[in-house]
């Protein structure tokens, strides 16, 4: 149990260094109140304290390995300090710093450097962000401060894996990165000559092939080319067109950009437990997943929302509450005035899959509405789409309600999951598999869930089926992701988030390792 609280005095009683400390954190309401409750007693700056000032500059050692604003700490200053202390001022001020360093190192490696929304409106996370009383609190009563400050960091394997595929590209970015790029447009099997050569050299640098100098695009380079297709979510045909090359030729350091905001994207999931069961839809990735103690138990191709602003998918997570079979589609507003009003205006009969509906809920007949009369502004009827089999949203959407209306759907589009790029949809996901993703939501509420699903299906009326366990979902956007055979995923920056977070991140004062060769 805690000692009781010592009787708060006026800063003018205070002693010099108390009144010091005092000043120091007087802008951080729970380190003010930190101090207050304990009477100044000091954390970093007696000898008693060795192992708290040692633990503390050792961690902040570390910190660009984890993507982090070393300079922001002030570690290198703070340490040069304890050798200057010249009054009981001094250091009463160098004890607040100390805290002060302490508090914003813990939030930053335990919840993110940045605020997201801020970047971008639509990366939408409520991160958790740590008490600076409690955090000061919890380090100065800890036993082996060392491992308090390690356990700071998200514990995930995931996060885990980021640092160790971070570590590797640090080392291969001061070993002189891999080699040089790929200058041929495209690259066959059985082709030779110096750019498939070229070639095999990067794949042995980034280690997806033994040694070896033949200039022939033989059986071995075929095997390689493919596995490196799959981990960057290419065709894997063993042809190295151009988007596979464009691939080959990223530099370690692009590489290391998506690893250090990857593990920045962590930090804002830092307490979510990711190895309870879960929806994973990883927007660069085009994928629907459900997870189970880290394991995949479903996966699905997805087509996500377009690259155009107005469409792309944000990010955010949810609750998955409901299954709906043989759903209506109530257009969204924007579609409503964007797309399907103009077209109206220019032949009323167009879309005639398209219902009219009033404020009512009633169906307007066509014939009734003076198109041409209204703007996007003041046009005063809904649209909807009866359940159908050509119905936009398929035969069954998953919803989790969310401020943006997004959802994941069938859809009657079938050839749009064979393309590579899914960037496609107005911003809700379609999946590719969404018949067998119901009877997984549905497996835990009924013995048969295909039997179940289809009896509802059959009938052809638009049924709600609540799930009786409600599964988190979390809509994501990681262009490096861990696999479980410790191999990094590649995708491409779809959307330019990434970039726009890495460019963040650096005004924050996170850098890349040096080139020293």
């Amino acid at each position: 149990m805690p000692d009781p609280a010592p009787p708060r005095r006026e800063l003018a009683e205070l002693s010099g260094y108390a009144q010091a400390v005092a000043e120091g954190v007087a802008g951080n309401p729970g380190l003010k109140a930190f101090y207050e409750a304990r009477g100044y007693a000091p954390v970093w700056t007696t000898g008693v304290d060795a192992d708290r000032r040692a633990a503390f500059f050792a961690a902040l050692g570390t910190a660009s390995m984890h993507g982090l604003p070393a300079a922001r700490y002030g570690g290198e200053a703070l340490r040069a300090q304890f050798a200057t202390i010249r009054s009981e001022r001094e250091r009463g001020l160098l004890e607040a710093q100390m805290s002060m360093a302490l508090v914003s190192y813990a939030r930053d490696l335990s919840s993110g450097v940045l605020e997201p929304k801020r970047v971008d409106p639509t990366i939408v996370r409520d991160i958790l962000r740590p008490d600076a009383g409690q955090m000061i609190g919890g380090f100065a009563a800890a036993a082996r401060p060392a491992a308090f400050l390690r356990d700071l960091a998200p514990k995930s394997q995931e996060y885990s894996r980021l640092l160790r595929a971070r570590m590797d590209l640090g080392r291969q970015i001061a070993a002189g990165g891999w080699g040089a790029p790929v200058t041929a447009g495209i690259l066959r099997p059985g082709e030779e000559g110096d750019q498939v050569l070229a070639l095999r050299q990067r794949m042995q640098a980034m280690g997806y092939l033994g040694r070896g100098a033949s200039r022939s695009y033989d059986a071995a380079l075929i095997a390689a080319v493919k596995g490196f297709q799959a981990e960057n979510g290419l065709k894997a045909d063993g042809v190295a067109g151009p988007s596979t090359l464009t691939a080959v030729n990223a530099a370690p350091e692009d590489r290391l950009r998506s690893i250090l905001v990857a593990m920045e994207r962590l930090r804002w999931m830092n307490g979510i437990d990711l190895s309870a069961r879960h929806i994973w839809v990883n927007i660069p990735d085009f994928s629907a997943e459900i997870v189970e103690d880290h394991q995949v138990t479903f996966r699905s191709v997805a087509v996500v929302g377009r690259v155009e602003p107005d469409y792309r998918t944000p990010e955010f997570s949810d609750e998955m509450q409901t299954v709906v079979i043989n759903p209506a589609w109530h257009v969204p507003r924007s579609i409503t005035v964007r797309e399907y009003l103009p077209k109206m205006q220019r032949n009323p009969n167009a879309s005639a899959q398209i219902q009219i509906v009033d404020k009512a809920g009633q169906v307007i007949p066509r014939d009734q509405v003076n198109f041409a009369a209204y703007t996007a502004d003041n046009f005063p009827f809904r649209m909807r789409q009866a359940p159908s089999d050509d119905n936009a949203l398929g035969q069954v959407k998953f919803l989790f309600p969310n401020p943006w209306n997004i959802y994941l759907h069938d859809t009657p589009s079938k050839s749009l999951f064979g393309r590579e790029d899914r960037a496609l949809s107005h911003g809700c996901i379609r999946i590719g598999r969404p018949f067998d993703l119901a009877y997984a939501l549905l497996a835990p509420q009924t013995d048969d869930p295909e039997a179940y699903f289809q009896k509802f299906l059959a009938a052809g009326k638009e049924k709600f089926v609540t799930l009786a366990q409600p599964v988190p979902v979390h809509l994501v956007y990681f262009t490096a992701w861990p696999e479980a055979d410790g191999h990094i995923a590649w995708r491409k920056d779809v959307y330019g988030r990434d970039a726009a977070l890495f460019a963040a991140l650096e005004k924050a004062g996170v850098e890349l390792p040096v080139l020293t060769n």
